[in-house]
């Protein structure tokens, strides 16, 4: 299973962004292999459609599942019409290094 985790950088010590849409960097995590992938996100700046563009991105990855700090109106509908489940981590204090350690178990 292919995982998107919203990121404010590219390393293990970065920790979850709380936006979505607007996170520096996506962390593709793939639970199977291990593989881990850090994407700058291009979208980050945008003013408008920020999550829409950032879907487009990561389902270009084949993720199952994205986690970040929330997720925008809009996004919840396009990704239940994609099945992709959306998971909300309300400890922005998370590091990428804990999330991957806790989808190992």
């Amino acid at each position: 299973m292919r995982i998107a985790i919203a990121s404010t950088g590219n390393s293990y010590e970065s920790f979850v962004n709380k936006q979505f849409g607007h996170c520096a960097y996506f962390v593709i995590y793939d639970t199977d292999s291990k593989a881990i992938e850090f994407i700058p996100n291009p979208n980050k700046d945008l003013d408008e459609n920020a999550g829409k563009a950032s879907v487009q991105l990561i389902t270009s990855k084949n993720v199952t599942k994205i986690i970040s700090g929330e997720f925008g109106m809009k996004i919840k509908p396009l990704l239940d019409s994609l099945k992709i489940q959306m998971i909300v981590i309300k400890e922005p204090e998370r590091k990428i290094k804990d999330i991957i350690e806790m989808l190992n178990h």
